[in-house]
């Protein structure tokens, strides 16, 4: 099956940087801030056109964009503005480094960011995260996680995944007879075979592999690592299989899982439907209206307010 991702936000034409540098510069000059002008421009331009404003605002008006937009914004309306301004792959480097910082780590950061990724993704994610802390992000990782999980991780950092496309039918079912033989056929579970098939082959293989094993099994993927395994290890493995079935589907649960209950997840909130917006935020929208019967947009309205809530119905293209 082939994945057709929608984005939500795409280049706006025709577009006049300069224009929109004055009108935001405007909109926070005097007393008072347009919060609605605000929204109306950097919510509804690509990123890069968003860094081309940044630039046109420094060398007309001699100011720093982000800096002013800060001082002028607060709270999570603050949040996802700022998240709009970050270039895409810093961006998910600042939510990593976040993620691993302090006391604990936020394991499902690391898996929704770090599991979803193919190799050229990886590579690039890898490369800005070094240079922005210094600091290779296996070592980093490597000191905030530990065992088959960490594992996982570190085989998945260090970009062993096959090219995107890579398929082999022979390889396929060879595979999914050692994933039998490594989980279901024995005692016990051997989770360097799952984290070396899970981590090495592209999402096109892995498809095959699934599919060969339900083949083989007569059960999903899914019901093997849910009998096996458990903890961090168990959410990685999990999130690797909906990505490589449904990319759109996993989003829309983490989203889901995100809204629901006694207070929101507003991080997860902001950093899904930022990072996504121009990739696959529509496919991920009709995937969550398919799986819960309701809107994105009025289950995100029904769980935030003011300006932060008319930012991300932005972001999600309106109703």
């Amino acid at each position: 099956m082939d994945y057709k991702p929608t984005p939500t936000v795409v280049p706006i034409a025709p577009f006049d940087a300069s224009a929109d540098a004055q009108a935001l510069r405007a909109a926070m000059k005097g007393f008072g801030t347009d919060e609605e002008a605000i929204i109306n421009i950097l919510c509804t331009r690509s990123n890069a056109q968003r860094q081309q404003i940044k630039a046109q605002f420094e060398t007309e008006l001699g100011r720093d964009l982000v800096e002013d937009l800060k001082s002028e914004l607060g709270g999570r309306f603050e949040d996802v503005i700022i998240a709009l301004m970050t270039p895409p792959v810093e961006y998910l480097c600042k939510q990593l480094h976040k993620a691993m910082a302090g006391m604990g780590t936020d394991e499902e950061t690391l898996v929704e960011i770090l599991c979803t990724k193919t190799n050229g993704e990886m590579h690039e994610i890898v490369a800005a995260y070094e240079a922005k802390y210094d600091r290779p992000l296996a070592e980093q990782m490597c000191s905030e996680t530990s065992g088959f999980f960490r594992r996982l991780l570190t085989l998945i950092v260090t970009g062993v995944r096959d090219p995107v496309g890579s398929v082999d039918a022979a390889k396929a079912r060879e595979d999914a007879e050692a994933l039998y033989s490594a989980g279901e056929a024995k005692l016990g579970t051997d989770e360097h075979i799952f984290n070396r098939i899970m981590s090495h082959n592209s999402f096109a293989q892995l498809r095959l592999i699934f599919d060969e094993y339900k083949a083989l099994t007569g059960q999903t993927i899914e019901q093997a690592i849910k009998h096996e395994m458990d903890g961090a290890l168990h959410d990685a493995m999990i999130a690797i299989v909906e990505c490589v079935q449904s990319p759109a589907a996993f989003f829309a649960n983490r989203l889901y899982y995100a809204i629901k209950g006694v207070g929101t997840n507003d991080a997860t909130l902001i950093r899904i439907i930022v990072s996504r917006s121009e990739i696959d935020l529509g496919t991920i929208k009709d995937e969550f209206e398919r799986i819960y019967n309701r809107t994105l947009y009025s289950a995100v309205v029904s769980e935030t307010s003011g300006d932060y809530k008319h930012a991300l119905t932005a972001l999600l293209g309106g109703a």
